[in-house]
This record gives structure tokens, C-alpha cells and sequence, in this order.
């Protein structure tokens, strides 16, 4: 009744009778039992018996038949499971093969890579070995010919040592020879080497000096007498020709006031007005109980006239808030920095210093607003200028080369609360940079002896500023301090062993020390010098800087009867 197909991989049927009908067959024939019972009795018994017996045997046919099938469909489910075991085992069989092959082919390609890598290794090594044959038969030959040069310098080390003793037994001889002429000479003069020699040398040494320190002497005298004539007559000249009037400057400015009241305006509500002003200028305003005025404090005198002028502004206007308080200082900053350009352009057209770098008239002008101990810079400088040009003018020497060093001379002063160092120095620097000559920026950095003077230029300089700043009422210092500094200058110089005189010159700018010179070596004056420099520097407060000069000498003194 069946037919199957077997796969690799199940079984199914091609054909087959659905016998799980049959009871369905049965209900059916059941069904028309009753149909038929009711139908009128006329109707056969048979067909009705008949009826019955196929519905029972329907029933028991349909439940065989479904019995059996069941029992096909397990058998064929274990024949199906145990085939997809078997399949499953080849299938690993296959896999296991497949990756067996796999890893050995893996295993052989490592191995001819590792053999490959061993070869090229033991190739390399062959090369580093053959490298290392050849420098060591390099080596080798190298060491013979240094034992051939050696056994070469031995010979000739010895053959030196055979020539040396040959000349020393010559050298001898003569020696023998030359003290037997020397005696024969001596017994023949009648005196010996030693007197002769020194009798000759002291008679051309004695008729030299002699000789020289007369000459020395009357020319010294000639020049000196001259020189401080000439140099008397130049310098009165110089001061006659030239009279400026000083106004000694301060370091604080002061501002007038309307009224009491402007004074709590100026500082404002919480004090805002007043800390506006001093963010916008840099200077420090000062109320207190002076009447009717408030007072500037501060180093920078560019900003302290800024804020000056910012706030005689304010107060004739009225106004006084903090966005005023910038607009006024902005306005007067440009105000200021105009009237710097003006200045200096004035200074250099008075003195005829023509084409000036405008980085360098600036700084001119800024002058205006720098003092030393009371003493206008810029007005300095004018007069720095023409008194150089006098002077110049009577060495004949440049005129306008003089002024214009004399006029440049202090430029370092606008900057030097900017930048650190020597004025002078600081000077020569910017002078260099815009473009002025070399002579020029020589004499602007010699002019306080930073360093040593080397031209007429530079002389005329240091005498014109040292002449400019010690006129009467140029500088303002108190005369008790002054002379205390030049007082702790001397005390300390005398402190040091050896010290005999000490002399504070030049307005405590100069320090000239004294010493025994059985006391302090020749090599221990410079160690002096540098030792009381630091020592000054330790213990005292003064302007510029103060040179330190340690003079040793040795002096002999005889009398002619």
C-alpha cells in the first residue's frame, strides 16, 4: 500500500490512503442508518442491516488503520534521527580531515618561515663574522706597523740619545772654553764681569733718568700750567655765555579746589569717582586736610601732569562720574602726548639738531615732564647742549656734533623707570638704535664714566653736565643729608684695613681711596675696589651710581745736597 522515497537525510511517503477517515467513513454510514429508519417501514431490513455493519465496520477498520500509522510514523522518525546522526558524524569526520590538513599546512608554511628566517639569520651571521675577520686582520696589521714605527722610534730615540751627549760634552767644553776667555779678560781689565756689568748699567740708568725726569718735569708743568688756563678760560666762558634760570620741579602736584565740597564730589558715592581716577591715570590723589586742594602722588611725571590736567577738567566742568572720568583722561592723554612731540621738536630746533629719528624727539619731550633733585631734564639738556657748543666752538671742534650729543645725552632718563640699568648706558642704546652716530652714542654712554671716556667729544660732555648740575640753585638737595652721604661714603671706605685717605668727590659721585702700599698688594687693590662697591651698595641709598677708585703707589723720594 506504501511506497518511500529514502534521502540522506529523512523518509517520506510518496503515496498513502488517509486512513484516519474511516471514522469519519462511519458517522457518514451512520447517518444514513438513520435516514433510512426514518423512512416509512416499507423500506428493505436489508439495506438497513447492511447500513449498520458498515458503520461498525468503518469504526473498527479507521482505528486499525490509525493504529498502524502511528506505528509507521515512529519507525520512520528513529530511521530519520539515526540518519541525521550518521550524517552529523561524517560531517565531523569531514570537518576533523579538513582541519587536520588545514593545521599541518599551517605547521609546514611556519616551519619553511622559521627555516627561511634561520638561514637569513645564519647568513647575516656569516657577513658579521666575515665583517669581523676583516677587522681584526685590519687590526693586526695595524698593530705590526705600529711595533715597526716603534722599533723605528726606538732607534731614533737612541740615536737622539747619542747625539744629545755629544752636544752636551760640546756644550762643555765650550763653557770651559768661554769662562777660560772670561777670566784671561778679567785678569786683564782688572775687574770682574759682575762689577763691569753693573758699573755700565748704572751709569746709562742714572744719566737716562736724569735726564728724563728733567725733561718730564719742565713739560709736565708747561702743560699743566696751560691746560688749566685754557680750560679756565673755556669754561668761564662757557657759564658767562650762558645764564638759565631754574624752577625746581616736585615730585607731587597739586590741584587747587573751588570749595570744600568738590573734595566728596571727587571721591564720589563709595568712593567710586576717585578709584575711576587713579585706574585711568596710575596716580595715587591725595585728600586730606589741606584746604581747598588735593594732592598727586606719583613716580611717572607724564601721568602725574595727565592726571593733573584730567582733573582741573573735571572740576571747571562739573561733571564727575566714572565714564567722564575716562573720556577727560583719554582726551588729555593725547593732549599730553602732542604737547611732548611739540616740546621736543622746540628743543631740537633750538639747538639745530636737524633729522632726528622721532622715536628719539619724543623722548626729548618726554623730558619735560623728568627731574633730578628738582632739576627740569629737559631744560638740563638745553643747557648740556650749549654749553658743549661753546666749548666746542673754542677747541674747534663740531659745534652741532657737541649740541647734539649734549642734547641726547640724559635721553635714557625718559625710559629708565621702564627698563633697568644705567641712564647713561640706556641712552647709548636708544641713541644706536635710531641711527645717530657712533661718536655721538659714545659720548652719551662715557658722560657719567660708564665707560671710559676715549674722545675730546666725550669730555666736553661730562664737563658741561658736571657744570649744568652744579650751578648754584640748579639741583635742590638737603645740605645735612648731602653731607651725611658724603660723610658714610668716607667712614666706610676707611673701615677696610689698609686704607689711608679716602676723599668722597664729584657731589659723592666719585670715591677716591688712599692705601699703604706695604699693606695692600698690587693684586689686592682690585679685590678692595670691588669690596667696598658692594659695601656702599649694602648700606647706603643714592642716586646714579658712585665710581670707587683705589689708588696705590710707591713713591721714592731722594735729595740732592
Amino acid at each position: 500500500m506504501f511506497q518511500t522515497h529514502h534521502s540522506p537525510n529523512h523518509t517520506r511517503p510518496l503515496f498513502s490512503f488517509p486512513f484516519h477517515t474511516s471514522p469519519i467513513f462511519g458517522i457518514l454510514a451512520a447517518g444514513r442508518l438513520y435516514n433510512i429508519m426514518g423512512e416509512p417501514m416499507s423500506v428493505n431490513i436489508l439495506t438497513l442491516l447492511l447500513s449498520a455493519l458498515f458503520l461498525v465496520a468503518g469504526i473498527v477498520v479507521g482505528f486499525y488503520l490509525r493504529k498502524k500509522l502511528v506505528e509507521g510514523n515512529q519507525a520512520n522518525i528513529e530511521a530519520q534521527r539515526r540518519q541525521i546522526v550518521e550524517n552529523a558524524i561524517l560531517e565531523a569526520e569531514q570537518i576533523k580531515k579538513e582541519a587536520s590538513l588545514q593545521s599541518k599546512e599551517e605547521a609546514y608554511q611556519i616551519k619553511q618561515e622559521a627555516e627561511k628566517e634561520i638561514q637569513n639569520s645564519r647568513k647575516e651571521l656569516k657577513d658579521e663574522q666575515r665583517r669581523l675577520d676583516r677587522k681584526l686582520d685590519e687590526v693586526q696589521n695595524e698593530l705590526a706597523n705600529l711595533e715597526k714605527r716603534e722599533t723605528k722610534l726606538t732607534a731614533r730615540e737612541n740615536k737622539c740619545q747619542i747625539r744629545e751627549q755629544a752636544v752636551s760634552v760640546r756644550e762643555k767644553e765650550m763653557d770651559l772654553l768661554i769662562e777660560k776667555q772670561k777670566d784671561e779678560l778679567e785678569a786683564i781689565a782688572g775687574i770682574s764681569r759682575e762689577e763691569a756689568k753693573k758699573f755700565l748699567m748704572d751709569s746709562i740708568e742714572s744719566e737716562a733718568r736724569m735726564e728724563s725726569a728733567k725733561r718730564l718735569a719742565r713739560i709736565e708743568n708747561e702743560m699743566k700750567l696751560a691746560a688749566d688756563r685754557k680750560g679756565k678760560n673755556i669754561l668761564a666762558l662757557a657759564i658767562a655765555r650762558y645764564a638759565g634760570d631754574y624752577v625746581a620741579d616736585k615730585t607731587v602736584s597739586m590741584v587747587p579746589l573751588p570749595n570744600e565740597e568738590m573734595k566728596g564730589r571727587i571721591i564720589g558715592r563709595e568712593g567710586r569717582n576717585i578709584r575711576a581716577i587713579e585706574a585711568a591715570t596710575g596716580i595715587d590723589i591725595i585728600i586730606d586736610d589741606t584746604p581747598e586742594a588735593v594732592v598727586l602722588s606719583g613716580f611717572n611725571p607724564i601721568r602725574r601732569e595727565i592726571a593733573r590736567l584730567a582733573l582741573e577738567h573735571l572740576i571747571s566742568d562739573g561733571r564727575i562720574h566714572p565714564a567722564r572720568v575716562e573720556e577727560v583722561v583719554e582726551k588729555v592723554t593725547k593732549e599730553v602726548e602732542v604737547e611732548i612731540r611739540e616740546a621736543g621738536e622746540q628743543a631740537t630746533f633750538d639747538v639745530g639738531a636737524h633729522g632726528m629719528h622721532v622715536e628719539l624727539i619724543n623722548l626729548i619731550g618726554r623730558l619735560k615732564y623728568r627731574t633730578s633733585y628738582g632739576q627740569n631734564i629737559l631744560q638740563h639738556s638745553l643747557e648740556v647742549a650749549f654749553l658743549c657748543g661753546v666749548m666746542a666752538a673754542e677747541l674747534g671742534l663740531d659745534v652741532k656734533k657737541a649740541k647734539r650729543a649734549g642734547l641726547l645725552h640724559d635721553i635714557g632718563k625718559a625710559v629708565d623707570h621702564e627698563i633697568e640699568g644705567s641712564h647713561a648706558i640706556i641712552g647709548r642704546d636708544l641713541a644706536r638704535k635710531y641711527g645717530e652716530g657712533e661718536d655721538i652714542v659714545y659720548a652719551i654712554g662715557a658722560h657719567h664714566e660708564d665707560q671710559p671716556p676715549r674722545s675730546v667729544l666725550d669730555i666736553l660732555v661730562q664737563s658741561a653736565d658736571a657744570l649744568s648740575g652744579a650751578r648754584p640753585g640748579a639741583r635742590k638737595e638737603m645740605l645735612q643729608s648731602y653731607v651725611k652721604r658724603l660723610e658714610d661714603l668716607e667712614n666706610i671706605a676707611n673701615s677696610f684695613n689698609g686704607v689711608d685717605k679716602s676723599y668722597a668727590i664729584q657731589a659723592g659721585r666719585d670715591l677716591r681711596i688712599i692705601v699703604d702700599s706695604q699693606k695692600v698688594k698690587e693684586e689686592e687693590a682690585l679685590l678692595m675696589s670691588q669690596d667696598i662697591a658692594r659695601k656702599i651698595e649694602e648700606q647706603l641709598t643714592y642716586p646714579g651710581q658712585i665710581r670707587v677708585t683705589v689708588i696705590r703707589e710707591t713713591r721714592a723720594v731722594e735729595y740732592a745736597r
